[in-house]
């Protein structure tokens, strides 16, 4: 369910500051935040933020298409190692002494 148009989004406060003071002294500068909930706004864009994922910060380039956005989007929190393949199922088989299954095939 989406947010309220008539609560606006939502920004936490301290970052929305910090944004400000770097946008009037036009400065450029990575800084770190673990509020991932906050949406980007149009201040955002061009600024490096530093967003945690839970294990360390992940440095998220702000552009035009994130505006409306999440910054907790930007940095996954899980790590995808990829689904086994039967090759990599053959390999263990063998270092464990067993038949692979497409030799098995074979016979």
């Amino acid at each position: 369910m989406a947010r309220s148009i008539k609560k606006g989004p939502f920004v936490e406060e301290s970052l929305l500051t910090k944004i400000r003071a770097l946008n009037s002294a036009n400065e450029r500068r990575v800084f770190k935040t673990w509020s991932r909930s906050s949406t980007i706004t149009p201040e955002f864009v061009g600024h490096t933020i530093a967003v945690h994922n839970g294990n360390k910060f992940v440095p998220v380039y702000v552009s035009e298409n994130m505006v409306g956005h999440k910054l907790g989007e930007f940095a996954p929190t899980r790590l995808f190692r990829g689904h086994t393949t039967k090759v990599a199922a053959d390999a263990k088989a063998a270092l464990e002494g067993a038949v692979p299954p497409a030799e098995k095939e074979k016979k």
